[in-house]
């Protein structure tokens, strides 16, 4: 096989790592973040909530088992670049259509290999997430330096807007074993970046889901007359989303409302709270979480780089249901009085484990209650 080009790394704090390119050829810049899952990447790849970062993989060989689209969390890859210690050049997997690099290539998104990824990983630990770019072109470090402490970063930018769909649409698509014809509720669901594995968990839970974009208002959400309102997951940060907070508490007290990571900040800042940004956010498949009322400790699969305050939400009517054993973050909150809660982490997985896969029956008792 051809030898691959050089491509370089460079972080905002002047750390540099030079290994090979396996995706394409040009260039991109994004907060850099490490991925605990061991497997999983076709779904972290489409996962629209890494908008505006590049995801560094922890477990060292990725790409073994190739590319499957029946596997992708969206239309296309929105994070901007992919690092790994050893990419694959076999793909053994009868279900795969193309090889990792392959697949990369064609979405144009660039990617390394043969870096130190623990070091990258401790670098990002001690300094939290950290600025980069990653480039096949550009082999001055200063320069790549300079640029990587100019790019944008995530505070203050909404991303909402850069992956949300462009038009109202029905989703049918179900996980397998379940049937859409017995569908019991009408679900609107916003499109905040929005993973096909919740619309897919919602339609096995017995749905009918309508995803509207996230400029959609409340009344036009209203006006579909469904039985519950569901706020999805997407990038960026929350507290730059002031219009969509906005519309989210114009459909409080009138509908049920279910929401997961990004909806989950929506309705945290809804009830008079505010969020802040973590050091290095939580990516991975093994984040464990304890559900308060019963004790139970679920391992969880996450995706956020913030988090809702639960000091800002005291002496609002709202119960803290879920924290992270890790670092003691908030994972999940539920209005007092009326039917709306929503959970920090991905009960849906993919990847990851389904410990939280009864949340969705829960938003099901809510919409069966509200009628």
């Amino acid at each position: 096989m051809p030898a691959r080009e050089p491509a370089i790394l460079a972080l905002e704090d002047g750390s540099v790592f030079r290994g090979r390119s396996f995706g394409a050829r040009g260039e991109c810049e994004g907060e850099v973040v490490f991925n605990t899952s061991m497997m999983g990447y076709p779904e972290i790849l489409t996962d629209p909530s890494y908008r505006g970062q590049m995801v560094c993989m922890t477990y060292p060989l990725i790409g073994n088992y190739g590319i499957t689209p029946e596997d992708f969390e969206s239309r296309k890859v929105f994070l901007g670049g992919f690092i790994v210690k050893e990419c694959s050049r076999i793909a053994a997997n009868w279900r795969s259509r193309q090889t990792l690099p392959e697949f990369l290539e064609a979405q144009g998104i660039p990617a390394i290999e043969g870096i130190d990824t623990r070091r990258l990983v401790k670098r990002i630990r001690i300094a939290g997430a950290l600025k980069g770019v990653l480039s096949t072109t550009e082999t001055d470090e200063a320069r790549l330096i300079e640029r990587a402490k100019a790019s944008p970063g995530l505070v203050g930018r909404d991303c909402v807007r850069e992956v949300t769909c462009d038009a109202p649409y029905d989703w049918s698509e179900c996980l397998p074993g379940s049937d859409p014809a017995r569908a019991e509720f009408r679900v609107v669901a916003f499109d905040y970046g929005i993973k096909y594995n919740i619309l897919r968990c919602l339609v096995h839970a017995g749905c009918r889901v309508t995803v509207l974009p996230a400029s959609a208002t409340a009344e036009q959400a209203l006006a579909l007359n469904p039985d519950g309102i569901f706020l999805s997951n997407g990038p960026g940060d929350p507290a730059a989303l002031p219009g969509i907070v906005g519309e989210a508490a114009k459909l409080l007290g009138r509908k049920p409302i279910f929401g997961i990571c990004l909806g989950h900040q929506i309705l945290g800042q809804v009830y008079g709270g505010t969020t802040y940004k973590l050091k290095f956010g939580h990516h991975g498949g093994n984040q464990p979480v304890m559900r308060l009322d019963t004790r139970q400790v679920e391992i969880t699969s996450q995706n956020h780089g913030f988090a809702v305050d639960p000091e800002s939400l005291r002496g609002k009517p709202v119960r803290i249901t879920h924290v992270n054993l890790n670092d003691r973050t908030n994972e999940g909150i539920a209005h007092a009085e009326l039917p709306a809660f929503s959970v920090q982490y991905h009960p849906e997985a993919a990847p990851g484990p389904r410990d939280a896969h009864y949340l969705f029956g829960q938003f099901l008792e809510a919409m069966r209650k509200g009628r």
